[in-house]
């Protein structure tokens, strides 16, 4: 026996399952498989994706089984002086290639900084990076809302994470617009396209003050060959150069800080 309607209910049925299976699918790809997708996928629809000066956009892409969001980001700007208000930077760059090179590098050292691979999009060389899954909330809003996490220690091991990322990194633009909370509280670092500067010295050492053991493992384990293989073009041999010395300075404050304090106040376990 049938109802009215009870087919379109069913065709609705049908059709709400399938979506939550490719989106069970698409949260349960590799980075490997993610980078694929984001290489090889048709782009079906695209938009602004809001806030920035950089001209982003968020894109829609499917590869018939799976339909998925993707951060695009084609600028490539150089300039000898940038001033910004009353910050100046020389040697300035603002470009979609470091956005590859800061995903790659997060690899080596198992860090969450989401899927982004090299791609023409409409004619442009672009990153095109995936966009991150279940967010709670950007930095700012956490704030501004006064969100609480349920476990303050993992939260602030998590921090001292980024600081040593941004520090190794040298991103001079980090703000709370990229730093996101997931729902399990992971925080998600995205937008690199102003970092890999060529300063070889800290830009606040006073701030990293702990580090995770792993972490710290696999800072010591960087080479040229192993991050020059992992980044390829997406860094230059000056930006190499200057991010391993950086490295160096990094885990030099570190053992120093160790030997002050003891290992214990200083290394703490993956957050």
């Amino acid at each position: 026996m049938t109802f009215p309607g009870s087919a379109a209910v069913l065709g609705v049925l049908v059709l709400s399952t399938a979506v939550a299976t490719a989106q069970e699918t698409a949260l349960s790809l590799t980075p490997e498989q993610q980078e694929t997708f984001l290489l090889h996928a048709r782009i079906v629809r695209m938009r602004s994706a809001g806030d920035g000066v950089t001209d982003s956009r968020r894109a829609t892409l499917t590869d018939g089984t799976i339909t998925h969001d993707a951060h695009i980001q084609v600028i490539d700007q150089a300039r000898p002086l940038f001033e910004a208000g009353r910050a100046s930077e020389v040697n300035f760059k603002d470009t979609y290639r470091f956005n590859i090179a800061a995903y790659q590098l997060a690899r080596l050292l198992d860090l969450h900084v989401p899927v982004s691979v090299p791609r023409t999009v409409e004619g442009k060389s672009a990153a095109v990076t995936w966009w991150i899954d279940d967010v709670l909330a950007d930095e700012e809003t956490r704030v501004k809302k006064r969100m609480q996490p349920p476990d303050a220690v993992r939260f602030s091991k998590q921090i001292q994470v980024m600081r040593i990322f941004d520090e190794l990194i040298q991103n001079r633009d980090r703000n709370q617009g990229n730093l996101l909370w997931t729902g399990d509280w992971t925080l998600w670092l995205i937008d690199h396209t102003r970092a890999f500067r060529l300063g070889r010295e800290l830009l606040k050492p006073d701030e990293v003050q702990r580090c995770a053991r792993r972490l710290l493992e696999r800072l010591r384990a960087l080479t040229a060959e192993t991050v020059g293989a992992a980044v390829g073009r997406s860094l230059m041999p000056s930006e190499l150069d200057a991010l391993l010395i950086r490295r160096d300075v990094i885990v030099q404050r570190i053992d120093r800080l160790i030997a002050e304090r003891g290992e214990e106040a200083v290394l703490f376990d993956d957050p």
